[in-house]
C-alpha cells in the first residue's frame, strides 16, 4: 500500500461552477446529487453502447476509446451533463472488445480513471472492457446451489487460490489459477488426494476464497507473472471484476470472467458453496483509486486536518455511510451473487463499515436467496465515524443474519495471538475456562455470567486459524518451548476438535487439516510464495491427521446437537458438567438418533496426565470419539489419558 500522504490544511473538494458552492461533505451534497438509476457504468449492446457516469463535482466529462489495453492515444467522446451529478454518452455501432477510461475534469486539473462501475478490465485494471457478459458464460452456467438448511450447518474452509496448486507436488496442471481449483483427479505424494478431490474429500460444504477481485498492481503485476510474485490480494482496484493474476491470459477481460465462472460451476457440481472474501472498508491507494480522481473526496473518510482517517491501518477508510458509496457496496455485493452466483461473502475489517450498509447488504441478499452467507470481522477500530454507528462486535444486535468471527474463543483457546510465547487453553494455561465455554455456546447469552456479542448461535463464527497470523501449528511450536511434536500435535488436534464441535459456524484454514505451517512467517501477506503455499508433502506425511479433520467434520454433521439453530436451543439443551482443572466438559440432548433422544457426554481435556471424571447418569454411556484416549469407562466414570476430545453417547 501506498504511504499515506498528511496534508497540512484541510482540503475542499466542491467546485462553485459545478455544485453550487457545496462541499461533498456537506448533507446537502447528498441531498441534491444522490442518483438511483440503474445505468451507471457502460450498458452494451451490438448496436450501441451507452455511458453513464457520476461526476457532480466535475466540469467537464469525457470517455475516452481505446482500441487496446495499450493504445497510448484514444478518441476523446465529450459527455453530456445530466440529472443529479451525472453524465451520458451514446457510441452508435459495435464496442465490444474496445477499452475505455473517464476524464474529467475537477477545477483546472483534468483526472483520467477507470470506470468504478467496470464488470471487465484489461491487464493491471487501468481501462474497462466493454463486453458481451452472456458471452462469458461456460456451457453450462446454472445457478443451481448445493442445499443449505442454516448457517450452522456450514463448514467453512478458506483458502487463497495460488497457495492450492502452486507447489511442485500438487499435481494440479494450472498453477495459482483459477482453473487450477477445478481440476479433478489431482493427485500428490504417495498418492494422496490434492486441490479440488482433497477439499471434497473433507467434508466442508463451502470454500472461502482470498480477493479474486481486481486487485492493485503494486501487489501483483499482470504483465511480469514470469517473475516471482504472491499477494492476499486485500487492496482493492476494481471492485466489480476479477483478478487477471489467477487467468491463463491476464490480457483477455473476458477469459478470467469465463475462467473464473468455470471454476465456481465446477465446485457447485462437486457439492461445494463458494465465499468471497471481499474488501468494501478501503481501497488500494486513497490518491490514485478511481473514486478519488472522479469525485475527490467523497468516497473516502478524512479527519478534520484534511488527512485520511486510517483505521483499517492501509492509509484510508472507506466512507460506506455515503449514499452513493453504500450505493456501490450494496450493488457490488449483489452483482457477485447474480452474475457469478457467488454464495456468501466475508466482509474483511467489517467493524469500519456503517450498520446501515450491513444491512441493507443483508435485506437485499434475503431477497435472492436467504441461504446467502455473511460474516465479517466485527473488531472495534477508529475511524472517523461514531462507534455506535459501526458494524462492529459492540453492535452485533443490529445485525442479525450476520456472523462476526470470534476472536476471544480463538484467544482463549490457542493463545493470545498478539503475545506470541503466551500458550492457550489448549497449552495448559489455566483461568481461560470462560472464555473458551463462549465459543462452545456459540458467544449467546447463557446463563448470568457467560455470553459474548451473539444474540443466535448464526452470529458466531469460531475459529482457531486464518490466514492472518501465526498458523496454530506455528502458534503453538513457539508458545510449547520445549515440548514434544507428539504432544503439540495433541493440542493441535484439540483445538481444531473444539472448532468442529461448538455452536456456531465452524471455520477452517486451508491446510489446518495436515498441521500446516509457515515457518514461523507471522504475516505473510506478501511473502515468497515457498513460505504460503500448501505443502502437498507435509500432507502425505500427515494423513492420519486429514483423516482426523475428516471425522470430526463428519462427526459435526452426523448430529444436530453440535448445530443447535438458536439461543433458546443452546441455553435448554447444553449444560457444563464438573471437571479438574484443564478439563471442559459438557452435555448435550441430540435427536439425531429419534425418540428416545440420544445424548451426547463432550470432554475437551489439555492435561497430560490421566483425568477421572464423573458422567452423567443417564444410562450406559458408549464411546462416539477419541476410543484411543479413553483408559477406562464403567461405573459412572471416564478415565481419559493425554490432551484431546472425547465423545460418549447414550440413549435415553
Amino acid at each position: 500500500m501506498s504511504v499515506q500522504k498528511e496534508l497540512k490544511e484541510p482540503i475542499y473538494y466542491g467546485d462553485p461552477a459545478a455544485t453550487g458552492g457545496i462541499s461533498v461533505f456537506a448533507q446537502e451534497f447528498d441531498e441534491l446529487f444522490s442518483y438511483d438509476g440503474d445505468d451507471l457504468g457502460v450498458t452494451y449492446t451490438p448496436a450501441s453502447s451507452a455511458f453513464c457516469l457520476w461526476a457532480p463535482t466535475a466540469q467537464e466529462a469525457a470517455v475516452v476509446l481505446y482500441g487496446s489495453w495499450h493504445e497510448a492515444a484514444g478518441d476523446i467522446l465529450p459527455m453530456i451533463r445530466d440529472v443529479r451529478g451525472t453524465w451520458r454518452l451514446s457510441v452508435a455501432g459495435n464496442l465490444e472488445g474496445k477499452f475505455y477510461t473517464y476524464r474529467v475534469r475537477i477545477g483546472e486539473q483534468w483526472n483520467e480513471a477507470a470506470d468504478p462501475y467496470a464488470r471487465a478490465v484489461g491487464v493491471n485494471g487501468d481501462r474497462a472492457a466493454i463486453l458481451d457478459l452472456r458471452k462469458t458464460d461456460p456451457q453450462r452456467w446454472t445457478e443451481d446451489k448445493p442445499p443449505l438448511a442454516n448457517p450452522v450447518d456450514a463448514v467453512i474452509y478458506e483458502l487463497h487460490l495460488r497457495d492450492l496448486s502452486v507447489h511442485p507436488a500438487s499435481g494440479i496442471a494450472h498453477k495459482g489459477q483459477y482453473l487450477g481449483l477445478a481440476e479433478e483427479g489431482t493427485r500428490g505424494p504417495d498418492g494422496i488426494l490434492t486441490g479440488l478431490d482433497h477439499i471434497s474429500d473433507l467434508g466442508v460444504t463451502h470454500v472461502q476464497l482470498l480477493p479474486i477481485y481486481d486487485y492493485s498492481t503494486e501487489s501483483v503485476d499482470e504483465t511480469k507473472l514470469d517473475q516471482p510474485h504472491y499477494n492476499w490480494g486485500y487492496d482493492p482496484k476494481n471492485f466489480n471484476a476479477p483478478e487477471g493474476s489467477y487467468a491463463t491470459d491476464p490480457y483477455d477481460p473476458a477469459l478470467r470472467i469465463r475462467e473464473l465462472k468455470t471454476m465456481i460451476q465446477t465446485l457447485h457440481d462437486r457439492g461445494l458453496r463458494v465465499i468471497m472474501d471481499v474488501v468494501y472498508n478501503h481501497v488500494y491507494d486513497g490518491y490514485l483509486v478511481n473514486f478519488t480522481k472522479l469525485v475527490p473526496g467523497y468516497y473516502l473518510r478524512y479527519k478534520q486536518n484534511g488527512s485520511l482517517s486510517n483505521g483499517s491501518g492501509c492509509g484510508n477508510d472507506v466512507a460506506s455511510e455515503r449514499i452513493m458509496m453504500t450505493r456501490f457496496i450494496v450493488e457490488s455485493v449483489l452483482y457477485w451473487a447474480q452474475e457469478y452466483h457467488i454464495d456468501g461473502f466475508r466482509f474483511d475489517l467489517m467493524g469500519l463499515l456503517d450498520i446501515e450498509t450491513m444491512q441493507e447488504i443483508r435485506r437485499r441478499l434475503d431477497e435472492i436467496d436467504p441461504s446467502l452467507m455473511t460474516i465479517g470481522e466485527g473488531w472495534i477500530l477508529d475511524t472517523e465515524l461514531p462507534a455506535e454507528r459501526l458494524a462492529s462486535q459492540s453492535n452485533a444486535d443490529a445485525l442479525p443474519g450476520i456472523g462476526q468471527f470470534n476472536d476471544g474463543f480463538r484467544d482463549a483457546v490457542k493463545g493470545n495471538i498478539f503475545r506470541y510465547e503466551e500458550p492457550g487453553f489448549i497449552g495448559g494455561k489455566t483461568g481461560l475456562e470462560q472464555a473458551v465455554k463462549t465459543g462452545i455456546t456459540g458467544g449467546v447469552v447463557y446463563g448470568q455470567s457467560m455470553g459474548a456479542f451473539a444474540d443466535e448461535p448464526q452470529q458466531c463464527v469460531n475459529f482457531v486459524e486464518c490466514h492472518d497470523n501465526h498458523t496454530l501449528w506455528d502458534k503453538i511450536v513457539i508458545s510449547t518451548k520445549g515440548e514434544s511434536d507428539e504432544r503439540r500435535r495433541g493440542m493441535h488436534r484439540l483445538a481444531s476438535a473444539m472448532v468442529m464441535t461448538s455452536q456456531g459456524i465452524p471455520f477452517l484454514h486451508a491446510g489446518q487439516e495436515f498441521m500446516r505451517t509457515k515457518d514461523g512467517v507471522e504475516n505473510s501477506f506478501k511473502s515468497p510464495v515457498e513460505i504460503n503455499r500448501m505443502d502437498w508433502e507435509r500432507a502425505a506425511a500427515h494423513v492420519e491427521d486429514i483423516a482426523y479433520m475428516k471425522q470430526l467434520i463428519a462427526l459435526r454433521q452426523a448430529h444436530p446437537a453440535f448445530r443447535l439453530r438458536s439461543a433458546e436451543e443452546i441455553r435448554a439443551q447444553l449444560m457444563f458438567e464438573k471437571t479438574p482443572a484443564g478439563a471442559i466438559a459438557y452435555t448435550l440432548r441430540d435427536h439425531a438418533g429419534g425418540d428416545p433422544a440420544l445424548h451426547l457426554y463432550v470432554l475437551y481435556n489439555s492435561n497430560t496426565a490421566e483425568v477421572s471424571l464423573d458422567v452423567p447418569q443417564l444410562g450406559e454411556w458408549s464411546i462416539l470419539f477419541g476410543e484411543d484416549l479413553v483408559s477406562k469407562l464403567a461405573g459412572g466414570r471416564l478415565t481419559a489419558k493425554g490432551i484431546g476430545m472425547v465423545v460418549l453417547a447414550v440413549q435415553q
